[in-house]
Protein backbone atom coordinates (compact mmCIF):
# COMPACT_ATOMS: atom_id res chain seq x y z
CA UNK A 1 0.00 0.00 0.00
CA UNK A 2 1.56 3.74 -0.97
CA UNK A 3 1.14 6.27 1.51
CA UNK A 4 1.60 9.94 0.86
CA UNK A 5 3.14 11.81 3.26
CA UNK A 6 2.72 15.34 4.03
CA UNK A 7 4.08 18.15 6.34
CA UNK A 8 7.35 17.16 6.70
CA UNK A 9 9.63 19.21 7.86
CA UNK A 10 11.76 20.35 5.44
CA UNK A 11 15.44 18.90 7.13
CA UNK A 12 13.32 15.59 6.79
CA UNK A 13 15.27 13.15 4.99
CA UNK A 14 14.70 9.79 3.03
CA UNK A 15 16.57 7.63 5.35
CA UNK A 16 14.38 9.32 8.28
CA UNK A 17 11.10 8.99 6.52
CA UNK A 18 12.01 5.19 5.87
CA UNK A 19 13.32 4.55 9.21
CA UNK A 20 9.96 5.84 10.73
CA UNK A 21 7.81 3.88 8.59
CA UNK A 22 10.09 0.52 9.06
CA UNK A 23 8.94 0.44 13.07
CA UNK A 24 5.48 -0.51 11.56
CA UNK A 25 5.75 -2.83 8.65
CA UNK A 26 8.68 -3.79 5.45
CA UNK A 27 9.12 -0.96 3.54
CA UNK A 28 9.30 -1.36 0.29
CA UNK A 29 10.14 1.87 -1.45
CA UNK A 30 10.40 5.50 0.50
CA UNK A 31 10.75 8.47 -1.98
CA UNK A 32 11.20 12.21 -0.92
CA UNK A 33 10.40 14.55 -3.49
CA UNK A 34 12.81 17.08 -3.75
CA UNK A 35 13.43 20.67 -5.14
CA UNK A 36 15.00 20.28 -8.53
CA UNK A 37 16.73 23.56 -7.66
CA UNK A 38 17.79 23.24 -4.20
CA UNK A 39 17.52 19.33 -3.86
CA UNK A 40 15.87 19.98 -0.12
CA UNK A 41 12.56 18.84 1.14
CA UNK A 42 9.26 19.54 -0.78
CA UNK A 43 7.67 18.61 2.93
CA UNK A 44 6.04 15.81 1.63
CA UNK A 45 6.99 12.36 -0.14
CA UNK A 46 5.74 8.16 -0.36
CA UNK A 47 6.38 5.50 1.64
CA UNK A 48 5.24 1.94 0.20
CA UNK A 49 4.67 -1.05 2.69
CA UNK A 50 4.09 -4.53 2.02
CA UNK A 51 1.29 -5.15 3.94
CA UNK A 52 -2.05 -3.42 3.94
CA UNK A 53 -2.59 -4.01 7.63
CA UNK A 54 0.51 -2.96 8.36
CA UNK A 55 0.17 0.20 6.67
CA UNK A 56 -2.92 1.03 8.41
CA UNK A 57 -1.33 0.61 11.87
CA UNK A 58 1.42 3.21 10.31
CA UNK A 59 -1.25 5.57 9.25
CA UNK A 60 -2.82 5.68 12.51
CA UNK A 61 0.13 5.70 14.99
CA UNK A 62 1.66 8.48 12.90
CA UNK A 63 -1.00 10.58 11.65
CA UNK A 64 -0.84 14.29 13.21
CA UNK A 65 2.18 13.11 15.09
CA UNK A 66 5.21 16.22 14.98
Amino acid sequence: MKILIRNLPRTFTESGLKELFEAHGEVQSCTLVLDKKTSESKGFGFVEIAKVGDAKVAIQALNGKP
